[in-house]
C-alpha cells in the first residue's frame, strides 16, 4: 500500500511541470471599452469643420457611440477564440439604450503597426446581439494565429465591419 500510495505520488509530481507548460493561451482579455467614433476634432472651439475618426489598426468605428459593461475572452494557440460580452448596447442616436438588431464578430490583430493581419471569426453570420447587449462567441479565428506581440481584440458590427468594443489585455 505504501509502495502504491509513493509510486501515485511521484508520477503526480512528475507529471505537474507537464500540466504547467500544457497552457497553450496566446492571449486573454478582462474588460471592455466602448467605442467613441470620433477620436478628436481639429479646428476652433466650440465648433470644428473636421473630425479625426477612432480608426483602430486600420478597423474603421461606426457612427454612434457605443457602450460596453463587460468583456472577457481568451484566444488559445490553436487560435480558437472563447468571448463573452455583456451590455453591448447605443449610447447614443435616437436607438439609445438598444442594441440597433446587431450581429456581432471577433477580430485580433497582433501587430502594432501596419500592415495588419486581421485573425477574425464568422464576420458573415456572427452572433446576434441579445436585447440587453449580452453576446458569446465561440469560433475559430481565420487565418490562424500562433503568436501575437501586441494584442488587440475588437468586438465588430457584422453589417459594416466597424468596430462597437474593445477588449482590454489581461497582463
Amino acid at each position: 500500500m505504501i509502495r502504491k500510495t509513493l509510486a501515485c505520488t511521484l508520477l503526480l509530481l512528475a507529471s505537474a511541470p507537464l500540466c504547467a507548460n500544457a497552457d497553450n493561451t496566446i492571449a486573454k482579455f478582462q474588460g471592455g471599452i466602448g467605442v467613441q467614433p470620433i477620436s478628436s476634432a481639429p479646428g476652433p472651439a466650440p465648433t470644428a469643420a473636421t473630425v479625426n475618426r477612432n480608426i483602430v489598426r486600420g478597423v474603421q468605428p461606426p457612427g454612434q457611440p457605443w457602450v460596453i459593461s463587460d468583456l472577457a475572452a481568451v484566444v488559445t494557440s490553436d487560435s480558437q477564440i472563447s468571448v463573452s460580452g455583456r451590455g453591448l448596447l447605443l449610447a447614443g442616436g435616437n436607438g439609445l439604450g438598444g442594441n440597433a438588431g446587431a450581429s456581432v464578430f471577433a477580430t485580433l490583430i497582433c501587430e502594432a503597426t501596419a500592415p495588419f493581419t486581421e485573425h477574425s471569426t464568422d464576420s458573415v453570420v456572427g452572433v446576434a446581439l441579445q436585447p440587453n447587449g449580452d453576446f458569446t462567441i465561440d469560433d475559430t479565428l481565420t487565418p490562424a494565429v500562433t503568436d501575437c506581440a501586441s494584442p488587440v481584440l475588437l468586438i465588430r458590427n457584422v453589417a459594416n465591419k466597424g468596430w462597437f468594443a474593445a477588449a482590454i489585455q489581461k497582463r
